[in-house]
């Protein structure tokens, strides 16, 4: 009597499951295939860079145009002759020289400043376990909904008892840590910092100043730069605390630009030609930074 004999040990798998498991073939995942964009993709994004230039266009026409040029119908759309003369005109009337240099000062203690003391909290906040971490938490990101105009006046009366009226360091002390940072820093450590590193330092004997600046710093860096590219260009364009703390004798760029285009008619112009000069510092440090930035971001979300 003969029985079917059971199908052999060997038999061959389906193809799929061969082709999983043959040596030396790439694999090829979703998550790694390259996706092209189409026409309608760089339409939009020609129409979002349009639109996002166009302001600064605006702004380079309208500083090389006279005020009779910009008040004509339909208004001039290319750059015109009066460059030079409307820059000339701002010197004179403003000292734009001085508000360059004070705001690049503000600017730059606040961005260091914020940059260090954000990292340092942010750091305390991800990794170290103290009493009271999380109300800490709770009180900055509640700050962060506290609109800052309501400080104005206990903080100019702090800044007078100081005897800090018109003087730089009455702009660059109150903005030296923001919650903002503080937040920002806190949650990028917590997904970029492994606490195995941290570990590891502690059992070779590294202290807590030792791992912030050894190892914290160098993979912070990415958001380092974010966080102080945003906080110069915030500093930069503050007018509201500095036309409080300083006067005419100390201004900043913002301060500096109310008072050109003076008189019955405003030289609209002028203005302009002082926001442009207001705007390139800004530029260059987006220029020099922004691909430093970027890259840096692309580099950890890579690793991660």
């Amino acid at each position: 009597m003969t029985t079917l004999a059971d199908p052999p040990a060997t038999s061959q798998a389906p193809p799929t499951a061969r082709a999983r498991r043959a040596p030396g073939r790439p694999r090829r995942s979703r998550a790694g295939r390259t996706m092209k964009a189409g026409p309608l993709a760089y339409a939009i994004l020609g129409v979002a860079v349009l639109f996002s230039a166009f302001p600064f266009y605006w702004t380079i026409v309208a500083a090389s145009r006279s005020n009779a040029d910009l008040a004509s119908v339909p208004p001039a759309l290319l750059p015109g002759p009066h460059l030079i003369r409307n820059f000339e005109a701002v010197l004179a009337e403003a000292d734009i020289g001085k508000a360059l240099l004070n705001s690049l000062i503000v600017s730059g203690s606040i961005t260091l400043g914020t940059v260090l003391c954000c990292t340092l909290a942010g750091f305390a906040f991800a990794k170290l376990r103290f009493r009271g971490r999380g109300a800490l938490l709770a009180v900055t990101v509640g700050m962060m909904m506290i609109p800052p105009q309501l400080g104005v006046i206990p903080l100019f009366m702090l800044i007078a008892e100081l005897g800090w009226v018109n003087q730089l360091q009455a702009v660059i002390l109150p903005g030296l840590v923001s919650a903002f940072g503080v937040f920002f820093m806190r949650q990028y450590l917590v997904q970029s910092l492994p606490d195995e590193l941290i570990e590891a330092a502690r059992v070779d004997g590294a202290s807590t100043a030792r791992i912030f600046w050894s190892i914290v710093v160098p993979i912070a860096r990415p958001g380092m730069a974010v966080l102080g590219l945003l906080t110069f260009m915030a500093a930069w364009n503050d007018f509201f605390w500095p036309i409080v703390a300083l006067s005419s004798s100390e201004p900043t760029v913002q301060v500096a630009l109310r008072q050109l285009g003076g008189g019955y008619v405003q030289d609209q112009s002028v203005i302009m030609a002082g926001t442009l000069l207001g705007t390139l510092p800004v530029l260059l440090v987006f220029v020099l930074l922004g691909r430093q930035i970027v890259g840096g971001i692309m580099q950890g979300a890579v690793k991660g």
